[in-house]
């Protein structure tokens, strides 16, 4: 009796112990809704080679501040811009560029509406669908790019889309003349219309090593995986600019 109770004991301690070890060696990932594609594809590989989980949270920038904000957990936060981190800049630990973020003007294929710049966006003619410039980095690009052109009050904004996806379903579904979306977003159904002006409003995808992480050692290793030759074919593969 003593001896199954005894067995009994060790059983669970090692059961506990292997627990937490699974626990431990786990990540949990905030990354923006836009790069679901690449991102899906590198955690993958990562658990593949590593046989560590990634349990990855794909939403908009407001979305994922607030809960990191609020619930003041995760590991990583994959943002679609720099600027993202400032609201939760208190539970960053440290940051690093990953790639370019190409913004564009993208229109229907054959480009019907002959769209040549962004001031012809203003046309009576022409409807768009931008991302929300609350909780998108897209949007509040799109909403600096219409400002700096001085179209903002002239042009016809149909719907305003809370994820990068959803502006480009709306304009591969032909519910609009032109979105202005991330270049990698754009398929071969649309064009993206070559307006230099896009070009000053490129910003940088950074991955942000979170405070509220209690593993520093996998936090090291994830990172330097990011930092992979491997992984950067990854964001290439997908349409994305390398920082070198």
């Amino acid at each position: 009796m003593a001896h199954s109770r005894i067995a009994l004991f060790i059983f669970t301690l090692l059961s506990l112990t292997y627990s937490e070890i699974q626990a431990a060696e786990s990540l949990h990932i905030y990354c923006g809704a836009g790069m679901t594609k690449p991102f899906t594809e590198i955690s993958n590989t990562y658990t593949k080679q590593s046989g560590i989980k990634t349990e990855v949270t794909y939403a908009n920038a407001g979305q994922i501040q607030a809960q990191i904000t609020t619930a003041q957990e995760g590991d990583f936060f994959i943002a679609g811009a720099s600027e993202e981190l400032k609201p939760v800049e208190k539970h960053v630990l440290s940051s690093k560029d990953l790639v370019k973020h190409i913004p564009v003007l993208a229109v229907q294929k054959g480009n019907p509406k002959n769209i040549h710049k962004l001031a012809d966006l203003a046309r009576k003619d022409v409807h768009i669908v931008l991302g929300d410039s609350k909780s998108t980095p897209i949007g509040k690009i799109a909403d600096k790019a219409l400002q700096d052109a001085g179209i903002e009050t002239q042009v016809t904004i149909l719907s305003r889309g809370v994820t990068a996806p959803s502006i480009f379903n709306a304009l591969k579904m032909k519910e609009c003349d032109a979105v202005i979306i991330w270049k990698e977003n754009v398929s071969p159904e649309m064009d993206i219309v070559d307006d230099p002006a896009m070009q000053k409003y490129i910003k940088t995808i950074p991955v942000a090593a979170l405070t509220t992480s209690t593993q520093t050692e996998a936090q090291k290793r994830f990172l330097d995986f990011l930092d992979s030759h491997e992984v950067k074919k990854i964001w290439e593969a997908h349409g994305y600019e390398v920082l070198q």
